[in-house]
């Protein structure tokens, strides 16, 4: 797939969508998000306690407990006022996350993020601390379908292999506020916690999001199993959307 490097400076003009004020600081950085799929799965609330370090409240729908599984490409990725680069600046990316709160701020707790970029995942993993793993991946379009592979480089316990294709299905509409939708996907921070349990915060702005409902194919996904968690057999809850915008800001200490 072509690569755009286009970062569209107006969303930092919407506002009104946002849960809290945008920072006072200045952002660092952009990206750009395309043909994300977010899969999610119900997890038991009391088994993902064990996983999320005890800094960190889980936030909770309804009592219920969520791990998203979510392949999209990256482009714009960069500093704020240097131009992207196409070989360092553009890149497949695969997250397995979910969902903390802490100081009324709803927000991402990451247990893997992989990049097909090596290099973008050894500066992430130092400069936000998260854990960045390098893999080999492809995505694709195909006759209207996403069709995305990834196996993480490094060997660990259980594999991480994600194989799957996915398409868009039915109109976009944006998620309304009190909705499992918006829990799931509304979020304007990331958490992370060092190695000497110090926790710090990353403040992020997008549009609201695009969704759209999507169908998903799954050929293999060991992504949640490398993190110690085991998905349930239901059928994930799916929503694609086809672009988002992004600025951030740095991690800062609570």
């Amino acid at each position: 797939m072509p690569a755009e490097h286009d970062f569209d400076y107006d969303v930092i003009r919407r506002i009104s969508h946002r849960p809290w004020p945008m920072p006072d600081s200045p952002w660092i950085m952009t990206q750009s998000w395309h043909d994300l799929l977010f899969a999610h799965w119900p997890i038991d609330a009391d088994r993902l306690r064990t996983r999320v370090p005890p800094e960190l409240p889980l936030d909770l729908h309804d009592g219920q407990a969520w791990l998203g599984v979510v392949p999209f490409r990256m482009t714009n990725v960069g500093p704020r006022g240097l131009p992207a680069l196409p070989w360092i600046s553009a890149f497949p990316e695969l997250n397995v996350r979910t969902y903390v709160s802490l100081d009324g701020r709803p927000g991402v707790y990451f247990f893997s993020l992989d990049a097909g970029n090596p290099l973008a995942a050894r500066t992430a993993r130092t400069l936000f601390s998260l854990p960045y793993y390098s893999a080999e991946m492809s995505i694709e379009e195909k006759a209207g379908w996403i069709e995305y592979r990834s196996r993480r480089r490094a060997k660990t316990e259980s594999s991480a292999e994600f194989s799957a294709r996915y398409r868009p299905e039915g109109s976009i509409r944006e998620p309304q506020p009190g909705t499992l939708d918006h829990f799931l996907t509304e979020r304007y921070c990331l958490y992370t916690v060092d190695d000497r349990s110090r926790v710090h915060r990353a403040e992020i702005h997008h549009p609201p999001w695009p969704l759209q409902p999507a169908a998903l194919q799954i050929s293999v996904n060991t992504m949640a199993n490398a993190a110690g968690i085991q998905l349930p057999s239901t059928a994930p809850l799916l929503h694609f959307a086809r672009r988002q915008d992004v600025v951030v800001w740095p991690l800062t200490r609570i």
